[in-house]
């Protein structure tokens, strides 16, 4: 299985769509935690990561004829399953809990340094914070923020799952950015062009 993992996202589904199980395990593999982390950014529930993600490629095995190249990539399509299930998941329990400290959740977000206690602390408050200001954005907001700034997505891809224009996506992402950065600084009003704060770099 060491060969598949060389092998682009689109060869491994139609591998898997001829039988092939060691294709889907390296998709599995490749694509699962990206997948949690958005729901993660998008809901600050790690359960209802858990439960979307496995729920998205249990939709895959069910129904791997529906992904069509020429709309976008496969990681777009499968978070567009991801935003779905996410979605009706939440509308049907109504349950938000806050991102939480530990392994799971921003864990592996800070880097832990023994030498620097002070640093780490400061790193963690700022991390926790971004966090807490991207889960009070407005849904449609929150969710260009979650794929362009903190998960590197095109513009085509993010409105490949969003379901909307480029020109759309563009539009949300500068005014959620503009939300965001005035959470962060206790709603004073920012200029256009700062990039005093970056949403990214905080959680990189």
């Amino acid at each position: 299985m060491a060969g598949l993992t060389e092998i682009r996202d689109e060869q491994l589904l139609r591998m898997m769509q001829a039988g092939d199980e060691d294709a889907f395990t390296t998709l599995y593999r490749r694509r699962q935690g990206g997948i949690f982390r958005f729901v993660l950014e998008m809901s600050g529930s790690a359960p209802l990561a858990e439960d979307v993600t496995q729920e998205v490629f249990m939709a895959l095995i069910r129904d791997n004829r529906g992904f069509d190249p020429s709309r976008g990539s496969l990681i777009a399509y499968l978070l567009g399953m991801a935003r779905h299930h996410a979605l009706r998941f939440v509308k049907r329990d109504r349950t938000y809990v806050s991102i939480e400290d530990d392994s799971r959740g921003s864990g592996d977000l800070v880097s832990l340094s023994p030498e620097d206690p002070h640093s780490t602390m400061s790193r963690r408050e700022t991390i926790h914070s971004v966090q807490q200001a991207v889960l009070s954005l407005p849904e449609h907001y929150r969710e260009a923020v979650v794929l362009c700034d903190l998960n590197d997505m095109s513009y085509e891809d993010a409105a490949s799952v969003l379901g909307c224009s480029v020109g759309t996506v563009r539009s949300r992402l500068h005014r959620g950015r503009a939300l965001l950065i005035q959470k962060l600084t206790g709603g004073a009003k920012v200029e256009a062009g700062n990039e005093a704060i970056d949403p990214s770099r905080c959680l990189a």
